[in-house]
């Protein structure tokens, strides 16, 4: 087995994530529930609304936003790490290369990767989030299968808000989210905007930070100047659209895709990690049952699966008016 991440190292930026539902058992078939129940966090229970002054509106009504009473919120690098160090001795992680090329031919997949170099195997498994480049060879564009849901999501450091008290609070206005959220030792800044879908370049660092910056631009309001600053200043500075991806298949003859490259549901769901886990798992168990008949396997993948899949679309409906007022 090989694993190809197109970052130089293992990604842990991000916020806070959670397990849930079918993918709590996934993890305790694969052994790594124990640690991921000894990590865990309670982030979210901490959110509250504020004034354009900084003084408390009201409590984020958690319970009210949950579907799902097993929750399990855990940093999003404590993730990582865990199942980075769950891997199989056998597996062969490559860091910095990403898939340029796919051709296959029956028997096999031919891979032709960025760095130039090529390779054969058996099966490829696409698990490249939203703007997955495995998909697109396999199965054409990004827009023939994006839903935007007309809001941009960016995460940026805060080293000087991490602090020991964990009250984590959300400044909203039309259109607009400004937060804090502060975790374990360290803290970042979350912002959301309303906007159609912009023609951007996803890598290009300044060009993100640029949108962002003159969407909030004249907004002087509660912190909303010192999270900007911080965002000019920060190297990771994380800006995507918040979308959907809806296909009719998720398997077309060796290559399959799974997680956000698939049928990615949108933060709004809470969904998008336990989506991810039972995709990798259910996939991986349908090959060992069908002897490794892949066809048969990716079918009974899919019907696993899809259910969960269109729970999770279909809960994002009201998140993003209560978070992000569009009045």
């Amino acid at each position: 087995m090989t694993l190809v991440e197109r970052a130089a190292h293992l990604r842990v930026a991000g916020a806070p994530i959670d397990v849930r539902g079918d993918a709590i058992g996934c993890a305790e078939r694969t052994g790594v529930l124990p640690r991921i129940r000894e990590q865990r966090i309670r982030m979210a229970e901490h959110g509250v609304f504020v004034h354009a002054d900084g003084s408390v509106a009201a409590r984020l009504p958690v319970e009210e936003m949950s579907d799902s009473g097993d929750a399990i919120e855990i940093a999003r690098e404590d993730l990582v790490r865990t199942l980075a160090a769950a891997l199989p001795a056998s597996a062969d992680l490559v860091l910095g290369d990403s898939v340029d090329a796919l051709a296959d031919d029956g028997d096999g997949v031919d891979v032709h990767f960025v760095s130039g170099r090529s390779e054969r195997f058996d099966l490829v498994v696409g698990a490249d989030g939203l703007h997955s480049v495995t998909r697109r060879p396999a199965f054409g564009p990004e827009r023939d299968y994006l839903r935007h849901l007309g809001l941009y999501v960016a995460l940026t450091d805060l080293p000087a808000e991490a602090r020991a008290d964990r009250t984590n609070p959300l400044y909203n206005c039309p259109g607009h989210l400004a937060s804090i959220a502060r975790y374990k030792d360290g803290a970042f800044g979350v912002f959301l905007v309303r906007s159609g879908l912009l023609d951007h370049d996803h890598r290009d660092l300044d060009a993100q930070k640029k949108i962002l910056l003159d969407a909030f631009a004249g907004h002087t309001e509660w912190k909303i100047p010192q999270l900007l600053d911080a965002v000019r200043a920060d190297p990771e500075f994380c800006f995507d659209s918040v979308g959907q991806i809806h296909m009719p298949t998720w398997s077309r003859g060796r290559v399959a895709l799974v997680g956000d490259a698939a049928h990615c549901a949108a933060l709004l769901s809470g969904r998008g990690t336990s989506l991810a886990l039972s995709g990798a798992h259910f996939p991986a168990e349908e090959l060992d049952d069908a002897g490794g008949d892949h066809t048969m396997a990716f079918e009974r993948y899919e019907r696993r699966q899809r259910p969960y899949v269109e729970f999770a679309q279909n809960s994002v409906t009201d998140g993003g008016e209560l978070i992000v007022p569009s009045t």
